[in-house]
């Protein structure tokens, strides 16, 4: 039997947007090309632009040449993309935000556990992004003056009531923003392509798989957001499809700009600089700067979700004005985007693992059996923690990040263990594959433990 957590009336009479209670049912109303527009939005961030740093230039590692590089955003970008999916598809057929999706896995007081964990790291990313925006109308050359509260406060506001009608939002992006975001990435592919890329030296290709690691953190980030918009699609197939190809192509797109614009610099310069200096480079590059608002809603909104696994019965509108009004105002006192590689380190050790024990104990295990349950008294399993940690152990192990004092003593467990990694070493894909076999384990005993009568065809799985 499955168990589901929709309780209320189907919100039949309001089909256009987002449910304000999580008991209440969502509504399948998105195409698969509100789905891609809305990822391939998500794919272009003034982030991914100055990311591209971390990838070209592998901390610890020579420089990757233009070839590696490339080859590692293409490779680390669809990987992260099928990880987010594969939590985002169960978000699909189960009809439930991502927080509440964990329900199924761990339990639903166990799964306040990465709630709260999500809630304050998308509290992060608001500010973050927030941060991002003022900052990139700070380097265009017409805006120089404009007070930064007052630039602050105009973003957190953008991005609280976009976080208010979120459904509405990704079908305007699909019409109005995603052709204009288009043409600025083509122009400036276009401008920069005219100068000659600088010839590199010292390159090696050592350093590919840890910047695989990096592309693949940028995409894998989305993953405990991913079912919170995955679910208002119309089929799982559209859903998936839609994310892995709308991201990848423009994330992809965006890095490729970056590592010329950073390589067009020179060792001293600055990405944005570049994008600026080619002609009329403000107009298009401030299209890119208020683009970057639909990840800061997204943000807010899943936020918002995560919020709701806890207070099931509290109407998201609040919450998400709630959770606006915190990030605007702690933005207000940022100033400094220091470790963001270390910060993408740290969200990839964590989503990696925790996207293998979701897509194989729902598509293989309780899932498959009809046992994956989302009320609010599904209880405990603590066993599903295990993998995950596994995954998170590993991952550290192979890449530790660049943090002192946390690096040096994932260090000394390597010689522990006497394992130090070198060129072969994804720390994601190994995480990945770590915490599927101990999921699968735990799987194969499960179904031993399981009466015959709880299980379920697979087709009952997806009712």
């Amino acid at each position: 039997m499955v168990h589901a957590m929709t309780t209320t009336t189907p919100a039949a009479a309001a089909p256009a947007e987002a449910p304000l209670l999580l008991t209440t049912e969502a509504p399948r109303v998105l195409s698969f090309s509100d789905q891609a527009a809305f990822w391939a939005n998500l794919g272009v961030s003034l982030i991914g632009f100055s990311s591209a740093a971390v990838v070209l230039l592998p901390t610890g590692y020579s420089p990757l040449p233009i070839p590696a590089s490339l080859l590692a955003i293409a490779l680390g970008t669809v990987a992260g993309m099928v990880m987010t999916a594969i939590a985002g598809v169960v978000g699909t057929r189960t009809g439930a935000p991502a927080m509440a999706v964990l329900r199924g896995l761990f339990g639903t007081r166990l799964s306040w556990l990465p709630s709260l964990a999500n809630i304050f790291q998308m509290v992060g990313w608001g500010v973050y992004e927030i941060t991002v925006i003022v900052q990139g109308v700070d380097a265009m050359p017409h805006t120089h003056g404009i007070p930064r509260p007052l630039l602050v406060l105009a973003a957190g506001a953008l991005c609280t009531s976009m976080a208010i009608w979120p459904l509405s939002v990704l079908r305007a992006l699909r019409k109005y923003v995603t052709g204009a975001v288009a043409v600025a990435m083509l122009y400036f592919t276009v401008q920069l392509l005219r100068n000659p890329i600088p010839h590199q030296t010292g390159t090696s290709w050592n350093g590919f798989f840890p910047a695989v690691d990096a592309a693949l953190a940028l995409s894998v980030s989305f993953l405990p957001m991913a079912a919170d918009y995955m679910r208002h699609a119309r089929s799982s197939n559209q859903a998936g499809g839609a994310a892995v190809v709308g991201y990848s192509i423009t994330q992809f797109w965006c890095y490729a700009i970056g590592i010329v614009a950073l390589l067009q610099a020179g060792p001293n310069g600055d990405v944005f600089h570049t994008m600026l200096g080619v002609t009329a480079g403000w107009v298009f590059f401030l299209v890119l700067v208020l683009r970057e608002s639909d990840q800061s809603f997204a943000n807010v909104y899943s936020t918002a979700m995560s919020i709701q696994n806890l207070l099931p019965r509290v109407d998201r509108r609040i919450l998400a004005g709630g959770v606006g009004a915190l990030v605007t105002v702690i933005a207000l006192f940022v100033h400094d985007l220091g470790g963001f590689a270390n910060f993408l380190g740290l969200i990839g050790s964590v989503f990696v693992p925790l996207a293998a024990v979701v897509g194989v104990d729902y598509f293989l295990g309780r899932g498959r059996q009809g046992r994956w349950d989302l009320s609010e008294r599904s209880p405990a399993r603590p066993a599903m923690l295990l993998p995950w940690a596994l995954g998170f152990v590993v991952y550290q192990v192979l890449n530790p990040g660049s943090v002192d004092w946390w690096a040096h003593g994932w260090m000394h467990v390597q010689d522990w263990i006497h394992v130090h990694p070198g060129w072969w070493a994804s720390a994601s894909l190994y995480s990945f594959a770590a915490a599927a076999l101990a999921t699968g384990a735990i799987v194969a005993l499960d179904r031993r433990r399981a009466p015959r009568t709880e299980q379920a065809t697979p087709a009952e799985a997806t009712a």
